[in-house]
């Protein structure tokens, strides 16, 4: 199973810099991620709206595994999440794991 996540990873990859060159990190297809569920195109975005980008994302992909469920779209039009269940205590490359798993799920779903 491992070497099947690291493949499609290596997909995932090959995407991301086809569309915006090389270097982007997991962050980076974080905030990627985050501005497409946002919905308004790319913009400036400040420090703190970037990590506002990048949380939406997470809440996005975490939801596949039900910890966290879209409960709408505020004023300005941000997505708003709320926490299902509690997340697990995972070690640093367990997390790292389990967002590959969902932002490749993500991109599956996305048909990217």
């Amino acid at each position: 199973m491992k070497d099947n996540l690291s493949e499609e990873w290596k997909k995932v990859e090959m995407i991301v810099e086809e569309k915006f060159g090389p270097d982007i990190d997991i962050r980076g297809i974080l905030f990627l991620i985050g501005v497409q569920e946002l919905g308004k195109g790319y913009k400036k975005f400040t420090k703190d709206q970037k990590l506002e980008v990048i949380h939406v994302a997470i809440c996005k992909l975490l939801s596949q595994y039900n910890y966290y469920e879209f409960v709408g779209l505020d004023e300005d039009g941000w997505p708003h999440y709320k926490e299902t269940k509690k997340l697990p205590l995972l070690k640093p490359g367990e997390q790292l794991k389990v967002m590959k798993e969902a932002i490749v799920n993500y991109f599956k779903e996305m048909d990217l």
